[in-house]
């Protein structure tokens, strides 16, 4: 669930040779032979072509300045080539152009004549007139020239289809495409440095069974002895952020073996039959290192049902998965490779990915517990100072249903709300202002109006008023009419208890409760606001739940329905069962109507019978913009759920005694 930050093991144990990466393998090179012959050719052909160019021969000086020079006598010799002119100079002669750094011009120069020197006839008697050594070169290209293009082109085009070639002579392997149709997945290998089951806090259950894993990896012969097969697949399903992916980790560390990882998107792509040969290229590199670990995250990118939606099934996402299902499925006994695959979305997955044999074991990854959160937060908040007023065990107890990633999301924004403040160290404060912007939203910088104001008070005001006086509904933490998040206020409930179920007479209630703002409206201001939309709409999928699939309705009966905008194309048939007629989604929605009807009016009951309150918590909010449970205890009294455990306990202690003492 929870641990320091996961660094790649890229570092081979030392001793031992680097074991080749999917996707990275040496294949059967082509021989260098012919390549070797081609690139000699290319750099005899450059040698043959390449000479010095005379425009870049000493300075470059215009024509004008190099007839004066010579009529000065300070011109040693020349060289004519075409229409460029090179020579030395007997003194080197300072630079015409002042703005140039250099004082003198080079001991060479060249210059552009502007016209063939036959035509130039004062030229050529100056030369021998100041006795200056002058020669002439051929510009005519050579027959090198002529052959080596008409040689090299050939030579490359047979050497590029003789290299394609062979590289389609291996009809498992890349093809012409290179290694766009090798494997994309990461190796890593055990390091010093490795994540185990020790650095993994709570989900105890969950390690459990993977250590068999990780023994039969360590001992296969302890388990062959007695016949015994290890599950070929190992499959973790949970919601996001619980740690599945740390689990294969810590899995591949325990047992000291190399851990493929890749994403099951990766195998997907654009062309037909790419995605197949990943997975051949993966599974085949995976039995040659045995034993070892494959981890596939999120299979259901690639493991979705076949036949989805209205298309065929040779798209490439089905060819992917059949390659799949049949290197899985092909294992030999005494091949130590493991797979293990991850997802949140179980119930899209192939009945074929999930069938004994591919992967045999499933593994739920819960949430963690009020002891597991606790472990994750002493994880993560060991590099951290914590203040002496911070209670990790309260910590814990205040975030019920926070996962794993929520909890170091937590531990981060404590210690960068103490930062802000320049403190030194973390305290309870920044945690609770950590829980208010992970729950909440940050707060936004908007300045409502006196009107807005005040019925966003009362909104949120009949919302906590209602948690307040409802026994069925979490206790309230915090109120708040600050903009946060894309709320202008908000209710935060904190439950005190971990809650796997809900029944009828809570569900009512929560109606109630989320209606309870828009109520207060009407109640006060005689009309409704936009404010409502969201609790209008979470409220109507409870009701929706409630009618067509769990069976509280008595009009409806034990029936569920299915609706038809849930999950269109995830394989099912176009007319599945579920789906009900014209006149049965006619009732479905009058009992929706009428559940939801109901909760408003009993929520506008009880704000009309507590008025007084109803105003008093809308008056601290305007005045306060944020209010806590003290606050409201303070104004309003106890809570009916806290007077209700204060009688219990009355009660108790009466009845205790009461009891006839033992003589």
């Amino acid at each position: 669930m929870a641990s320091p930050p996961e660094n790649p093991q890229t570092n081979p144990p030392k001793g031992k040779a680097p074991q080749k990466q999917p996707g990275k393998e040496t294949q059967n090179a082509p021989s260098t032979g012919p390549w070797l012959i081609i690139l000699l050719i290319l750099v005899i052909g450059s040698l043959m072509m390449m000479k010095s160019s005379p425009e870049n021969t000493g300075s470059k000086v215009d024509y004008s300045f190099f007839v004066s020079e010579l009529k000065r006598g300070n011109v040693d010799s020349v060289e004519f080539h075409g229409d460029i002119l090179t020579g030395k100079w007997k003194t080197r002669p300072e630079n015409p152009d002042k703005e140039k750094k250099e004082e003198k011009l080079a001991e060479e120069f060249n210059t552009v004549l502007p016209s063939h020197p036959v035509e130039d006839r004062n030229l050529i008697p100056e030369l021998e007139k100041q006795a200056v050594t002058f020669k002439a070169e051929s510009t005519n290209v050579g027959i090198g020239a002529y052959i080596l293009p008409w040689l090299i082109g050939p030579l490359l085009i047979i050497g590029f289809f003789w290299f394609m070639l062979k590289r389609s002579a291996d009809p498992m392997g890349s093809g012409m495409l290179g290694n766009f149709t090798k494997s994309p997945a990461k190796r890593f290998r055990p390091s010093e440095e490795q994540t185990t089951f020790d650095d993994v806090a709570a989900m105890e259950q969950a390690k459990s069974e993977l250590q068999e894993v990780v023994e039969f990896l360590k001992t296969p012969a302890k388990f062959q002895r007695l016949g015994a097969q290890i599950p070929k697949g190992v499959l973790l399903m949970g919601s996001p952020g619980t740690g599945k992916t740390l689990l294969a980790r810590a899995t591949a560390g325990e047992a000291g073996v190399p851990f493929y990882s890749i994403n099951g998107s990766e195998f997907i792509q654009m062309f037909v039959g790419v995605g197949a040969s990943r997975v051949r290229d993966l599974f085949r590199t995976a039995k040659e290192n045995a034993p070892c670990i494959i981890f596939v995250d999120e299979i259901d990118a690639v493991g979705r049902i076949r036949g989805a939606g209205l298309g065929g099934g040779h798209d490439e996402r089905e060819q992917t998965l059949n390659q799949m299902l049949s290197e899985m499925d092909g294992f030999q006994q005494n091949e130590a490779v493991i797979i293990i695959a991850a997802t949140n979305r179980p119930d899209v997955l192939d009945p074929a990915l999930l069938r004994p044999g591919r992967f045999d074991r499933h593994i739920t990854v819960d949430r963690p517990t009020k002891e597991g959160r606790a472990a994750i937060l002493k994880v993560h908040s060991r590099k951290i100072p914590l203040s002496d007023d911070v209670d990790l065990q309260k910590i814990a107890a205040g975030t019920i249903g926070f996962s794993g990633a929520d909890l170091k999301n937590l531990v981060n924004e404590a210690a960068l709300s103490a930062t802000r403040f320049n403190k030194d160290q973390v305290d309870n404060e920044d945690f609770d202002n950590a829980r208010d912007r992970v729950l909440m939203g940050p707060p936004r910088e908007e300045i409502l109006s006196v009107k807005e104001r005040e019925m966003t008070a009362y909104h949120e005001a009949g919302h906590a008023l209602l948690a307040w006086l409802l026994p069925e509904i979490d206790p309230v933490h915090k109120v708040t009419v600050i903009p946060r998040g894309r709320a202008l206020g908000v209710t935060q409930l904190l439950p005190d208890e971990e809650r796997y179920n809900m029944g009828e007479k809570q569900l009512h209630s929560q109606l109630a409760f989320m209606l309870g703002g828009r109520a207060a409206e009407g109640i006060v201001f005689g009309e409704h606001t936009a404010g409502a939309a969201d609790d209008i709409k979470r409220a109507t999928q409870i009701t929706r739940k409630m009618v067509g699939q769990w069976g509280m309705s008595d009009v409806i009966g034990p029936v569920a329905f299915r609706h038809s905008d849930e999950n269109p194309f995830l394989g099912k048939d176009m007319k599945s069962q579920g789906e009900c007629s014209e006149e049965t989604a006619h009732v479905i929605d009058q009992e929706m109507q009428r559940f939801m009807n109901a909760a408003e009016e009993r929520a506008e009951k009880i704000l009309t019978e507590n008025r007084e309150k109803l105003d008093l918590l809308a008056k601290a909010l305007v005045e306060q913009e944020a209010i806590d449970s003290n606050d409201i205890k303070r104004l309003i009294g106890v809570s009916v759920r806290e007077q209700a455990s204060l009688d219990s306990l009355k009660q108790s202690g009466k009845d205790s005694e009461s009891d006839p003492q033992p003589e």
